[in-house]
């Protein structure tokens, strides 16, 4: 295995070349600076998040405006890469794939969950042409076990933006992380996961004074009321379809 596909924090372009592939632009490069920064803060209460981050277990990629066409192929084909190198990698360590996106910026929380499910269906639409759904998840968006699947591979879907109600999901620039399931799956078989949700939720505390929400334990709700980070009411339904593969 190139342990540097897993392990190595190289940024994306804004250009036609693959994120994996181009040089960072000087955008690129300070949208990934400030990323680290923020992850890297002491009351951010992500755990996980900040593992892969300070353990470089990571990709960052630079795209155009969220849900924008050209953006949207070419996060499809990197995120494809990442996938399935984590299907083949060894995956003791957390691992992530961070998809930043130049635009729209201090949007409404709500204009940016419309965005984010249309950014996910897009990105589903072009996976299904190639992949069927991960078999360990639910593909319905209100069935308890829902995951979303890209590449064959579950994940859990995190979105962040400059004006999200709960301060760990503040980023400026809207940003999407891509944390695969498989690494859940492991902590809980360790015994670890619990611990580690125990402080995260400890930690959300002591920034918010509260716990979101939205948290719930996976297979007890659809996870997919906690992608966009808005609090949603018990009459929401999620905008995402499912297709076919092939």
């Amino acid at each position: 295995m190139d342990q540097r596909m897993i392990a190595e924090p190289i940024v994306g372009d804004t250009g036609p070349a693959s994120a994996f592939a181009s040089p960072p632009t000087v955008l690129a490069r300070s949208i990934h600076d400030a990323f680290r920064r923020r992850v890297l803060e002491p009351h951010f209460s992500c755990l996980g998040a900040r593992s892969a981050v300070s353990g470089g277990g990571y990709r960052f990629g630079l795209y155009g405006a969220l849900g924008e066409e050209d953006g949207t192929h070419r996060l499809a084909r990197d995120l494809a890469r990442f996938a399935a190198r984590r299907q083949s990698a060894d995956t003791a360590h957390f691992g992530t794939f961070v998809a930043a996106f130049t635009g729209p910026l201090l949007i409404p929380e709500a204009r940016f969950e419309t965005l984010l499910w249309q950014q996910l269906q897009d990105l589903h639409e072009i996976d299904a042409r190639d992949h069927a759904w991960d078999t360990s998840v639910s593909g319905d968006p209100g069935e308890p076990t829902f995951a979303l699947s890209f590449g064959g591979r579950a994940f859990f879907v995190v979105g962040l933006h400059g004006r999200a109600s709960r301060l760990t999901r503040r980023f400026e620039w809207p940003t999407l992380v891509f944390n695969p399931h498989d690494q859940f799956r492991r902590l809980r078989a360790t015994g670890h996961f619990l611990r580690m949700q125990d402080m995260i939720r400890q930690r959300e505390v002591a920034l918010q004074g509260s716990i979101n929400p939205m948290l719930s334990d996976f297979g007890t709700r659809s996870e997919a009321r906690q992608y966009a980070g808005r609090e949603v009411d018990e009459e929401w339904r999620c905008p995402f379809t499912k297709r076919e593969h092939g």
